[in-house]
């Protein structure tokens, strides 16, 4: 049963248009951000893909350059000991070196390709690495529900590619596809989500839709031929020094033969042949310098390791002597401190004597103080009490004086009056006598 929705939209005329429909984020192509911002500033996107202006050029750009469909250079992300958001599943956490698959792929979002060229790619003759990324592009910018109707026929394509990195991960296009439309997950991102209605359907479709056998007979075997030879002509040699070319490719789509004629594009062929060659040549110098490298560190590391041997040993020697040396020095300091100590105790107990003795002269000094204060006071109240008795003795003089002064006055007046009465009486007597005369 076809998906709901699913398939080519028909035009108006009932066959279906040419314009091929963008689902999802019309800018990022739905791609990862780590990816896409990696793409963005890598030269590789910026300078030489920029001069490809149409859509054979990036064609034949794909059949020269592409090894592999993986999103990273192989060797430039660790994603080593990430787990959880910052896995190597999101391509959260680390970047890298982009892959020109993923480059390529995103060129080709860029030239809005239509229905008929993604056909083209999907189709192509002369290299597995161009259909696979007609494929890819088909999973990223196509809705869901399209997916079956683009896929179904290809799901049991026996033409294999090496998907990895550096290789080692050799599949068919219909196991690729199967993945496309089962898992999440490619290598380190992500591909777009398909809702869960239609991931089921796609399921049951896949459960339910037999695989196709092999036909018998000769054709059978000639057929297993083909593909024999086919898998054994492409297995020793990397894609990514001499690329595959089909004898039935179009001499007219190749952008390094428009205008130049057969000639141009076999000299083309030559100087990239050349420029592999040299390119194989310089690794295996490489190679060569490395393994020379690697004897020379291990001879080396095998002297070094001898002569730390012989120097830890001179050193625990030494280090032997500088201990005692050193116990003896901190013996040495030791008594110089306990001198220093001794000494300075001893001026702390001169210094305390002294202060004792001033503390002593002063106390005898205050005390000498307050003694004569004592005695100073004690005068002052002694002569204050002989003041004040000498005062007692002359108020008592005074008062004997006056009272002494009063007796012999009043003796005094009473001698005075007797005198006078006598005088008076012997007046008055020499009185009488007169007149008696």
């Amino acid at each position: 049963q076809p998906l709901q929705g699913g398939g080519p939209k028909p035009a108006a005329s009932g066959k279906p248009g040419n314009v091929l429909p963008l689902w999802g984020n019309e800018k990022t192509m739905n791609l990862n951000p780590m990816i896409l911002t990696n793409i963005l500033s890598s030269p590789y996107f910026k300078v030489q893909l920029y001069e490809l202006k149409t859509y054979h050029e990036v064609v034949d750009e794909i059949y020269f350059k592409v090894t592999h469909v993986e999103p990273w250079e192989k060797g430039s992300r660790k994603t080593a000991g990430q787990t959880g958001m910052c896995g190597g599943v999101r391509g959260v956490g680390t970047g890298g070196i982009v892959s020109t698959a993923f480059c390529l792929l995103y060129k080709l979002f860029t030239l809005k390709l239509t229905r008929k060229q993604v056909m083209g790619l999907i189709t192509h003759t002369d290299s597995p690495y161009i259909r696979a990324l007609g494929f890819m592009y088909i999973r990223y910018t196509q809705p869901p529900t399209d997916l079956w109707d683009w896929f179904e026929s290809f799901l049991d394509d026996e033409e294999d590619l090496d998907v990895k990195a550096g290789g080692g991960c050799v599949m068919t296009i219909g196991e690729m596809l199967r993945s496309f439309l089962t898992k999440l997950e490619w290598f380190s991102t992500l591909f777009p989500r398909i809702p869960v209605p239609v991931q089921k359907a796609i399921d049951q479709q896949i459960k339910s839709r037999p695989r196709k056998i092999k036909k018998e007979g000769k054709e059978g075997m000639e057929e297993i031929e083909r593909h024999a030879e086919r898998r054994r002509s492409r297995s020793p040699r990397p894609r990514s020094i001499s690329p595959r070319r089909s004898p039935r490719r179009s001499r007219s789509r190749s952008h390094h033969r428009e205008g130049h004629g057969s000639s141009s594009f076999d000299r083309e062929l030559e100087r990239e042949r050349e420029r592999q060659r040299l390119e194989r040549e310089a690794k295996e110098r490489e190679k060569e310098r490395r393994r020379s490298r690697s004897t020379d560190r291990t001879l080396e590391r095998r002297r070094s390791r001898s002569r730390d041997r012989y120097r830890s040993r001179s050193r625990s020697r030494d280090r032997k002597g500088d201990r005692r040396d050193r116990d003896r020095e901190r013996e040495k300091e030791n008594e110089r401190s306990r001198k220093k100590e001794r000494d300075y105790d001893k001026e702390r107990g001169s210094e305390r004597e002294k202060d004792r003795s001033r503390e002593r002269s002063k106390e005898r000094k205050s005390k000498g103080d307050t003694e004569e204060r004592r005695h100073k006071d004690d005068k002052d109240e002694k002569k204050h009490r002989d003041d004040k008795r000498d005062s007692k003795k002359e108020r008592k003089h005074s008062r004997s004086r006056s009272r002494e002064r009063k007796h012999r006055s009043r003796s005094r007046s009473r001698n005075t009056g007797k005198r006078s009465r006598s005088r008076s009486k012997e007046k008055s007597s020499k009185h009488k006598n007169e007149n008696k005369e």
